[in-house]
């Protein structure tokens, strides 16, 4: 599965930014879908995920600010990043599979297709 994550760039704190994560040739109906993030100096860190029943869980630290969602297109997945901070700042990648359990969908080793990361930078 090759993914294509896009829609990143620079934005000033507070402000909105969309990302997409497209699948050539491929539905996600058979895969979970997963946002993470690399700040940094930082390890990559789980934003949230969409699972292939449509259940989307996120991190605490983007409740309520950050929104999962499954595009017009079968192979696209957004996310709506609304009221961002500077500590949003980092690479974000999706990452697919079609074996993730709901006890592992957090975990970057349950993934085994990811997309090349859109940046995303934030400022204060």
């Amino acid at each position: 599965v090759q993914l294509q994550a896009s829609g990143g760039g620079l934005v000033q704190a507070g402000g909105s930014l969309r990302l997409s994560c497209a699948a050539s040739r491929r539905s996600f109906s058979r895969y979970a879908v997963a946002w993470f993030r690399q700040a940094p100096g930082k390890e990559k860190e789980f934003v949230g995920a969409i699972n292939r029943s449509g259940g989307i869980i996120y991190a605490d630290s983007v409740k309520g600010r950050f929104t999962i969602s499954k595009g017009d297109a079968k192979n696209t997945v957004a996310l709506q990043m609304n009221s961002l901070k500077p500590e949003d700042t980092a690479v974000y990648y999706c990452a697919v599979d079609e074996n993730v359990i709901s006890s592992s969908i957090r975990f970057e080793g349950a993934y085994d297709y990811w997309g090349q990361g859109t940046l995303v930078t934030v400022s204060s």
